[in-house]
């Protein structure tokens, strides 16, 4: 009875996150809450549940990524990017969605998004030519782009706390395939949509007047921002050198810029969206009673007789399961609740299992409009700029691309197979 209400606390949960009739971070909280009150999970269990590791990464990159977005660099980098292409759609959508999943790389993909569509908008405007197919690249490429490293989407974050794997263990082993996904991805976007963005000749000076510069902030403040955000990210490739948890890392990173830039504290702290630290709390707990009570074994178990314990069956099936499934539901609860499963799978100490999981998880965000927080946040932007983006319209980009990048991904989980 315990693991049926359990699960029917969870599903529901994913049901409410999915619609959007409640926000996330209420409906994980009062889930949370409620798995301890009708004593699904214990008080200690349920702490303990919480990946204090996670919430500490994504804290002190939030505080950074604040500081650099007072500076204007991320305006500075899209218009000059813009100017750059002349125009040229080509050119356009290679600046605009490889510096997109460069930067998800790095920075949340949802501040991403933030950052990078307003300035498009200004751009399509500029061309007079339509926004809808250069946004849902961008979205399409932070998505393959955060899949690239440790601290590029939130699914990484919550395998690499997990399973004790590094910066440097997700760049070389999802680094790749996240790198040809990406070209192939975005080839088959500009061949598909790429005459949606030709410019007609006069608008090509209103792009050259615009003026990179115009929004960066002091020179100080700059360089202190970078320079704090570049120190940070060399101390995730150095890390496991020093025995330092990339949490670590990022709060100290986070704590430099406080203390050498001098801004206000308050006002820093304000940058921390604490609406998404509570959301995944919350989800820990109640992933947490899963797992008190016994489901997510059985999930594992199942998994394991389907495949007859036939490792490529598993790691491609995971993968396969973790894409449609994040394509229907929001990836980071699917990945919270995948990890005792994989962990249960890799028992053997294979990381493949867990590749497939970071592949599956984000790659499957672009299947539809709802498989990441970071789609959302840019069909909002557009519908404010009255170019909405329907349901059915996204699917039509994010299917073939999800394919396209699903199945380079698994070709390349088949290799790291084939040489464990």
């Amino acid at each position: 009875m315990a693991e049926l209400l359990a699960v029917g606390v969870f599903v529901l949960a994913i049901a409410l996150i999915a619609t959007e009739r409640l926000h996330r971070t209420v409906v994980a909280l009062t889930g949370g809450a409620f798995v301890i009150l009708i004593g699904l999970i214990e008080q200690e269990p349920a702490i303990a549940a919480v990946d204090w590791a996670v919430l500490g990464l994504l804290a002190g990159m939030m505080i950074l990524v604040w500081g650099a977005q007072q500076t204007g660099i991320f305006t500075w980098l899209a218009v000059a990017v813009g100017r750059a292409s002349g125009g040229r759609p080509a050119m356009l959508v290679l600046g605009l969605t490889g510096s997109t999943a460069l930067l998800s790389a790095f920075l949340d993909n949802v501040t991403t998004v933030l950052l990078v569509v307003p300035v498009t908008l200004v751009l399509a405007d500029t061309l007079d030519i339509d926004a809808a197919p250069l946004v849902v690249a961008e979205v399409i490429a932070s998505n393959i782009g955060g899949a690239a490293t440790l601290i590029g989407d939130p699914p990484n974050i919550i395998i690499g706390s997990a399973a004790n794997l590094g910066f440097v263990d997700f760049l070389v082993h999802v680094g790749p395939p996240a790198v040809l996904g990406y070209a192939a991805a975005m080839t088959w976007l500009y061949v598909r949509h790429g005459r949606q963005l030709v410019p007609e000749k006069e608008r090509l000076e209103a792009l050259a007047s615009l003026d990179p510069t115009a929004g960066l902030g002091p020179r100080r403040d700059v360089v202190i921002v970078l320079a704090c955000t570049g120190l940070t990210i060399l101390g995730f490739f150095v890390h496991g050198l020093f025995h330092l948890e990339p949490a670590t890392v990022a709060m100290s990173g986070a704590a430099l810029f406080l203390l050498v830039g001098r801004p206000d504290v308050e006002t820093a702290l304000e940058g921390i969206e604490w609406t998404t630290l509570f959301f995944f709390g919350g989800l820990f707990v109640m992933v947490g009673a899963l797992e008190a009570n016994g489901t997510l074994e059985r999930v594992a178990e199942a998994l394991r007789d389907v495949t007859g314990g036939n490792r490529t069956a598993e790691v491609l099936g995971i993968a396969w399961t973790a894409a449609i499934a994040s394509g229907l539901v929001d990836n980071i609860p699917f990945t919270a609740a995948m990890v005792p499963v994989v962990r249960d799978l890799s028992a053997e100490g294979s990381d493949v299992t867990w590749w497939s999981l970071s592949l599956g998880a984000c790659y499957g965000g672009n299947l539809t409009l709802i498989g990441a927080s970071a789609n959302l946040v840019a069909a909002g932007a557009l519908n404010r700029a009255n170019r909405p983006l329907s349901f059915v319209s996204f699917m039509k980009y994010g299917i073939p691309a999800t394919m396209i990048s699903m199945a380079i991904g698994s070709l390349w989980l088949l290799l790291l197979l084939a040489v464990e």
